[in-house]
């Protein structure tokens, strides 16, 4: 860029104090600083977006590479699936298939018995409910069971005075 030394910088102001007056220098002085950061700042978003720019091409280039070498291994998959499947199809026609005696046995015990149907587990959640044992609960006071209103009442009534 513009290479500005000392002496240099001292010379335009001498001149700019001589040419605008020592009352308008400041505000002008303040103005060229304000232009001054606004370039500044154009300049550094206008990298900044040539940046992101390069960036986004070689994330495409990349995506491109990985899709490519995706449909590569689809492909070397579906080659070898379909090689393994003629293979076993060929084999099977030529008799090297197991005896056809058992496998008629295998197929009608496997459909003479129907799945077993699905059984709710009975799980007891009261029990699983709290980690700490029973005495300690006994111990401590904490209610164990819930008790209706009545019932609630019926414990704490007061008992009568016998006379």
């Amino acid at each position: 860029m513009i290479d500005f030394g000392f002496d240099k910088i001292a010379l335009i102001g001498a001149v700019a104090l001589i040419v605008i007056g020592p009352e308008k220098l400041p505000r002008v002085a303040r103005t060229v600083g304000h232009m001054l950061g606004k370039a500044q700042r154009y300049v550094a978003d206008v990298k900044a977006e040539v940046n992101r720019s390069i960036e986004l091409d070689e994330l495409k280039k990349m995506k491109t590479e990985f899709e490519g070498a995706a449909r590569d291994v689809e492909q070397s998959v579906q080659r070898e699936m379909n090689s393994a499947t003629s293979d076993l199809k060929s084999s099977w026609d030529n008799g090297l298939a197991p005896e056809s005696s058992t496998l008629a046995d295998m197929s009608t015990s496997a459909l003479a018995s129907p799945p077993p149907e699905y059984k709710n587990p009975k799980k007891n959640w009261r029990l699983k409910r709290g980690a700490m044992p029973a005495w300690y609960k006994q111990r401590q006071g904490i209610r164990t069971k819930a008790l209706s209103g009545a019932a609630r009442v019926a414990r704490f009534r007061p008992k009568p005075l016998s006379r």
